[in-house]
């Protein structure tokens, strides 16, 4: 196990003025044992980095250490990394067992060592009655529990996860959540989980890194990333429904700076009587969530989005105008112009 270092990482494709950068000098220390999510839309670069860690993307710029060790310059199988895809890439004609213990026989690891380690990995994994089974015998859940045993009987300094759960349907990507939490509870490797998924992110995370166009825009816990965006990007894309984002807000209520954008999340409106500082807004659409609903409404050129939960009785009218109070100390400041936090 081991620590991870990025030194001011930059990725480019070609050369010369036919160039294209998609890393700008990303910079981040990650510590022995942690569990960090790279979290952002597709294209941002979060794939990028981590294959770069993999050693299967070169580093155009900058440094990436392991343990204290640069591995800029080193093959993949020298970097004692495991990675965990999101196609599974099992052999079809192997049985659990095999797939899991191939790795291993390749580097010539004794049979009694294979087996102790492919048992453990199983035990971890609940797949012990599956070991005799071949993958199109397997749902995609076990199918994905086999990769991550793949790699767990390396006994890697490190784990990379490229979206692993992207393939699978919404039950099984919370079970299996839960699995990946469970093993790195009981394995403490330490791991870096790529996904597009806030949701994922939020729950796996130790800490996150929000990814934006080849830039990390925060780095941080899953609260303070929630409670404390760093930009107006982290406080629309982490959060669902997003932040909402008032570019014309009456600031005037709360001392806002006049060339700034007001953030408040949809849980920190609430709806009440026409008061001082309440704002009156036009009723939209309501989604039905179960135990909240979402309520989408108007003000003037803004939209905004509240979530009211059940202890609201009634919905209200469609078209009808509400009035809500904005809870002052949840209030985000963000500058026009840049999009960063004002303090």
């Amino acid at each position: 196990m081991a620590s991870i270092t990025f030194k001011n990482i930059i990725k480019r494709y070609g050369s010369g003025k036919h160039a294209v950068q998609v890393l700008h000098g990303v910079t981040a220390e990650i510590a022995d044992h942690e569990f960090i999510v790279i979290v952002g839309p597709s294209g941002c670069g979060k794939s990028t980095l981590l294959r770069m860690v993999a050693g299967l993307e070169e580093v155009s710029d900058g440094q990436i250490s392991i343990g204290g060790k640069v591995v800029n310059d080193l093959e993949p199988a020298e970097r004692d990394i495991a990675m965990v895809f999101q196609n599974y890439a099992l052999y079809p004609h192997m049985s659990v067992f095999d797939n899991m213990a191939y790795g291993l026989k390749i580097a010539k690891v004794p049979k009694d060592e294979i087996k102790t380690r492919v048992d453990k990995a199983a035990r971890i994994l609940e797949l012990g009655h599956l070991l005799d089974r071949k993958p199109r015998a397997l749902s995609g859940g076990q199918r994905q529990r086999v990769a991550m045993g793949r790699a767990i009987v390396r006994q890697p300094q490190v784990f990379l996860f490229d979206e692993p759960l992207s393939n699978l349907d919404a039950k099984l990507r919370v079970q299996t959540r839960l699995e990946i939490q469970k093993l790195h509870r009981e394995l403490g490797i330490t791991s870096l989980f790529v996904t597009h998924d806030q949701v994922e992110a939020m729950t796996l995370a130790q800490r996150m890194m929000v990814m934006n166009a080849g830039r990390m825009e925060q780095f941080g816990t899953p609260e303070e990333v929630y409670n404390r965006p760093a930009t107006t990007f982290v406080a629309s894309f982490m959060g669902s429904p997003p932040m909402n984002l008032l570019k014309h807000a009456p600031n005037s209520h709360f001392g806002g700076p006049p060339e700034a954008t007001l953030g408040i999340r949809p849980e920190h409106l609430q709806i009440g009587p026409d008061t001082a500082g309440s704002w009156a807004v036009q009723v939209d659409t309501i989604e039905m969530l179960g135990a909240e609903r979402l309520i989408y409404c108007r003000m003037g050129e803004e939209f905004l989005i509240v979530r009211a939960d059940e202890s609201l009785s009634s919905p209200p009218a469609l078209g009808s105008t509400i009035h809500l109070a904005p809870r002052p100390d949840r209030l985000h400041w963000f500058d026009a112009d840049t999009g960063h936090r004002l303090t």
